[in-house]
């Protein structure tokens, strides 16, 4: 039986690529710096911190996995556009020292995760083949040094790898100051939800597809980089309308309340064309269906709040 290891198994994606995994027939060995860990059959949990370097050898060793899937990449919550060098540096050493000690003990297929922010988005148009990678944010740029160094790395050895890049995402476990889930919240709460004018036309993904979009790149055997997007625009008030519509609370939506940011660009849009032909992956959500399982997740959230 093939063995993944999953780093960042708990996180906002992670945890939604256990069943996944499993069953795709993997013996899941999920690596998380949590003590809070889900019971699913077929996972085995190891707590480690990967920023200590001497964790990483034993742990591998230990596991001799088959396939890596790496998105463990923490940074503060809402805060990856303004953490400093110096964090992504020591992701960028924990993932080095990851993939040699995982190639050193005959690992054969790794994944790993990167960021539509790798891309120059003046283009507004990303394919993985066409559009110049020249990230403005220093998160994109250590990324980006990262896809180079699997790339040169896995051509070096042989190894078999891919570079999901993935895009804009929403779901259970998000981040509460993020766009859908601050609209949720904010109408379930009956408060005003303050937006932007949100023209913006962003690519989203409901974060189940994301997740088993990683895991169908992992069971492939297609190299380099893949954007993990829907390939579909949609502009962000017609998300925030969808959700008001959805809640009956249209009367509470506040658009044009924020200022959008001066250097905010207009239009970012995947190809997803790899993914699609390549990989054989098609979403299985909606944007509508995506929302939807959103608005009942966080509605459950707030009813056990209420209870607890």
């Amino acid at each position: 039986m093939n063995k993944v290891l999953l780093t960042g198994a708990s996180g906002f994606i992670g945890r939604h690529c256990l069943p996944g995994l499993v069953g795709a027939g993997y013996k899941v060995h999920a690596i998380t710096g949590s003590q809070k860990q889900l019971v699913i059959d077929g996972v085995t949990w190891h707590q480690a911190n990967l920023l200590d370097l001497g964790n990483i050898q034993n742990l591998v060793c230990e596991i001799q996995p088959t396939h890596l899937l790496h998105l463990a990449w923490h940074v503060p919550a809402g805060k990856w556009a303004t953490t400093g060098a110096k964090t992504y540096y020591r992701w960028i050493q924990s993932s080095l020292e990851l993939l040699r000690a995982f190639h050193e003990t005959g690992g054969r297929r790794v994944v790993m995760t990167g960021s539509c922010t790798e891309y120059d988005w003046r283009y507004g148009y990303c394919t993985e083949s066409l559009t110049p990678v020249n990230p403005n944010t220093v998160y994109g740029q250590y990324k980006k040094i990262m896809h180079d160094i699997l790339h040169v790395y896995s051509a070096e050895h042989g190894l078999s790898s891919a570079w999901g890049r993935v895009f804009f995402l929403y779901g259970p476990y998000e981040n509460e100051s993020r766009l859908v889930p601050s609209v949720i919240n904010s109408l379930l709460n009956a408060s005003e939800a303050k937006c932007t004018e949100g023209k913006q036309i962003r690519d989203f993904l409901y974060v189940e597809d994301v997740a088993d979009a990683l895991v169908a790149l992992l069971d492939s055997e297609v190299n380099g980089p893949v954007n993990i997007a829907s390939g579909k625009p949609i502009a962000l008030n017609e998300i925030i309308f969808t959700i008001a519509d959805m809640l009956e609370r249209r009367d509470l939506v506040r658009l044009g309340a924020l200022p959008t940011p001066g250097n905010e660009t207009p239009f970012v849009l995947a190809n997803a064309e790899r993914l699609f032909n390549e990989v054989g992956w098609k979403p299985a959500c909606t944007i509508e269906t995506g929302l939807r399982k959103s608005i009942e997740w966080w509605k459950r959230k707030e009813d056990n709040k209420d209870c607890g």
